[in-house]
């Protein structure tokens, strides 16, 4: 009956909805979604409605579930719940050894907004798996306010080519002070994926200076970075002269 009734809790907790006519609406573009078993309501209340407190105690129990996927269900459950309860529960499985776990443990952590995060979020930057330390990233990204330049320094120099690739483009999303130097460094990364994230950042950021750079990169030693920049910076000239309108046109 347990693992039947598993997840109906899921979205349960939006006003006016009941678990059974939520069961449908959970999304199915995540395959961790694909074998979880659930049972009409009314198997287990004879009101044919769930409390809220059954939902937490079963997310409560889901936390400890072995499959990972559960846990993570468990987790976004929680996003709903009270932050005096959630947060403590979330946070305690930040331990947990998969990493699919702990990442999703800092995204839920993250949309409680909670001044205690930061110092997590930060300590996470040096987790050993690299879909961990990317939401650490994205969390202290997208928590507004002043960023500590030194933390993201650090993660200029970090072994995953994907993760230094999507800070690049989170800074050219933030707009935060002191993007300039950062994006400037980036695009002289070893990876090229990393330098066109960062060339792409900078021409929305700091459009002059940008293209100034990308100029640069048509002499680059990579031919295909060389052609990419080439690509761009015809792109930008075709959109400038469709801006352009003839005197002769104008009303």
């Amino acid at each position: 009956m347990g693992s039947r009734f598993r997840l109906i809790y899921l979205k349960s907790s939006e006003p006016g909805k009941t678990a059974s006519n939520e069961i449908s609406a959970i999304p199915h573009s995540n395959k961790i979604f694909e074998k979880v078993e659930v049972a009409t309501p009314t198997e287990y209340h004879p009101g044919g409605t769930l409390s809220s407190q059954v939902f937490l105690n079963q997310a409560k129990v889901d936390l400890k579930h072995p499959d990972p996927k559960v846990r993570i269900l468990a987790i976004q459950y929680l996003e709903k719940c009270d932050p005096s309860i959630s947060i403590p529960l979330v946070q305690e499985i930040l331990i947990d050894q998969d990493p699919d776990v702990r990442a999703q443990a800092l995204r839920s952590l993250v949309k409680f907004r909670h001044p205690d995060i930061n110092p997590l979020l930060k300590k996470y930057l040096k987790d050993n798996d690299p879909r961990v330390r990317m939401a650490a990233l994205r969390g202290i990204l997208n928590e507004g306010g002043k960023i500590d330049l030194n933390i993201l320094l650090q993660c200029l120099s970090d072994e995953s080519s994907w993760v230094r690739r999507k800070m690049a483009t989170l800074l050219g999303w933030t707009q935060m002070d002191g993007a300039f130097p950062i994006l400037v460094e980036m695009s002289r990364d070893q990876d090229s994926q990393v330098k066109k994230a960062a060339f792409l950042s900078l021409i929305s950021l700091y459009p002059d200076e940008g293209k100034d750079r990308l100029m640069e990169a048509t002499t680059d030693p990579d031919p295909d970075l060389r052609k990419w920049a080439r690509g761009i910076l015809a792109k930008m000239a075709s959109k400038s002269l469709k801006g352009m309108v003839p005197v002769s046109n104008r009303n």
